[in-house]
């Protein structure tokens, strides 16, 4: 999962919902290889990770615009995982919060989003692809 450091309080409850869908989620603060200062290793060791994953969840709040990590992290996803396995949390205090959405080049990516699905009965969490019109639920794209 790629996030903001400035979003620290909000990652346990990401982390819940995408393993309550199945993922097993590798966040970087957890990881206690990375150096307390970042450095040429920290980002050796994350582009592995990310590598070696299946998928990359980008959690987006407003603060994102400001990471210098996310855009980089969005880059190697976005090369060696591509497109279909790369998904976008956005998140937002109030409903007209739309900053998170500036860099153009996060409309290349399907939304996690809560709502109704065709043929569902209640609403769950999917990932959207707005280029298609159409969602997948999200237990099953992590699957």
């Amino acid at each position: 999962m790629s996030h903001s450091s400035k979003d620290a309080e909000y990652l346990p409850g990401v982390i819940n919902l995408l393993e309550s869908h199945g993922a097993s989620v590798y966040c970087d603060l957890g990881d206690n290889r990375l150096p307390d200062n970042p450095n040429p290793e920290t980002a050796a060791i994350l582009k592995n990770q990310i590598k070696v994953s299946r998928k990359l969840i980008v959690f987006v709040t407003t603060n994102s615009k400001d990471s210098k990590w996310v855009p980089w992290e969005l880059g190697i996803a976005d090369e060696s995982l591509s497109t279909n396995n790369v998904a976008l949390l956005p998140a937002a205090t109030f409903n007209y919060e739309q900053s998170w959405a500036q860099q153009e080049y996060l409309g290349l990516y399907r939304h996690i989003v809560w709502g109704k699905m065709k043929g569902e009965q209640k609403s769950l969490w999917m990932v959207y692809d707005q280029h298609t019109n159409t969602a997948t639920k999200l237990s099953e794209w992590l699957a």
